[in-house]
């Protein structure tokens, strides 16, 4: 193995071993470690008709004191159980889900970054129906799966300011938001817009509510968040909006720093008087917004780097998961 730990992008790259539980006659059986990232399905697999399918993300990092560490793994298992029981999947016991990212973690030890790296391991469950089938219902039978891969900053870059772009014309056809059915994992009709609106030079797209296209919900890969010029978080309200753990714990955040949260309907006016916008996530953690670009006009906001509001932010969650401040919320689990 041969890594360049700062080197590392937000990409696949293969590690020692997934770990894997089968669903059948009602019941989930034991986990098992495979060293291969091959799966056999039928071609009338209900997940590839039907698209029974969803998956989650999270995090481990190398800590100061050299402690393996987890952020927030049982919100993951909580908000994975709810695209599952949408998608009238079986749920998976949280202490089931707990133990399977452990077991895969710790089997794949040699490949969390280490401390000081700026890199992250990158946690990916996820469950698909397997029961051949043609008819719609839901599947029978059913796999989950953890991974694991090293990954360094989303975009890159790492937090310099990025672009993003409202592609409305595609969002008018059909919604387009990662979380308008609130199921994780749930991406492909963001695709096509998200090729869009790299296609004009923007990272990301950014999408409006569905039925008036007039108020902000989130972009493809991740939350929207805005710092109002006195000072003030920002952040969506709308039930079609996937629920982001990163940016539920920055609400928490902010308000332990003193700063007002308001999470509300924001019109698409209202980006004109923000003075800081981000996105964030799992994945991209806080990254900043440097314009927003709809037809012709353009919201911009700082260019060269991150805003001071945001950045306090940042520190503190990325203080917190690399074990640099106090986890005074109890967020990190110990491997």
């Amino acid at each position: 193995m041969n890594i360049e730990w700062t080197k590392l992008g937000f990409e696949f790259l293969p590690t020692k071993s997934n770990i894997r539980f089968t669903y059948e006659n009602g019941k989930w059986g034991e986990g098992c470690l495979h060293n291969d990232y091959k799966i056999e399905l039928s071609v009338a697999s209900n997940c590839m008709h039907y698209g029974q399918a969803a998956f989650e993300g999270l995090k481990a990092f190398s800590c100061k004191d050299r402690k393996v560490r987890i952020f927030r793994p049982e919100e993951n298992a909580r908000r994975l159980n709810s695209s599952l029981r949408h998608l009238l999947m079986p749920e998976i016991p949280e202490a089931t889900f707990i133990d399977a990212v452990k077991t895969v973690i710790r089997d794949n030890i040699e490949y969390v970054p280490p401390y000081g790296t700026g890199g992250s391991l990158y946690i990916r469950p996820v469950v698909v129906g397997t029961s051949p089938q043609i008819g719609i219902s839901a599947s029978e039978t059913y796999e989950f799966i953890v991974m694991v891969v090293p990954v360094g900053p989303y975009y890159k870059g790492g937090i310099k300011p990025v672009e993003a772009m409202i592609v409305d014309d595609i969002d008018r056809a059909a919604p387009c938001g990662t979380g308008h059915t609130k199921v994780a994992g749930n991406y492909a009709a963001s695709l096509l817009p998200s090729k869009i609106a790299k296609k004009h030079g923007c990272a990301v797209a950014l999408f409006l509510d569905s039925k008036t296209h007039s108020f902000i919900e989130e972009f493809g890969t991740s939350n929207f968040m805005a710092i109002t010029p006195d000072g003030r978080y920002v952040t969506p309200e709308s039930p079609s909006i996937l629920p982001s753990i990163t940016n539920k714990s920055l609400m928490t955040i902010a308000e332990d720093l003193g700063i007002a949260v308001e999470r509300r309907p924001v019109p698409e006016t209202e980006l004109t008087t923000f003075a800081e916008v981000g996105a964030c996530g799992t994945a991209v953690v806080i990254t900043p917004v440097a314009k927003i670009h709809h037809g012709d006009k353009v919201y911009a906001y700082n260019t060269e780097t991150m805003g001071p509001v945001l950045k306090k932010l940042y520190d503190r969650v990325t203080g917190i998961q690399y074990g640099e401040i106090p986890d005074t919320h109890h967020w990190m689990m110990e491997l």
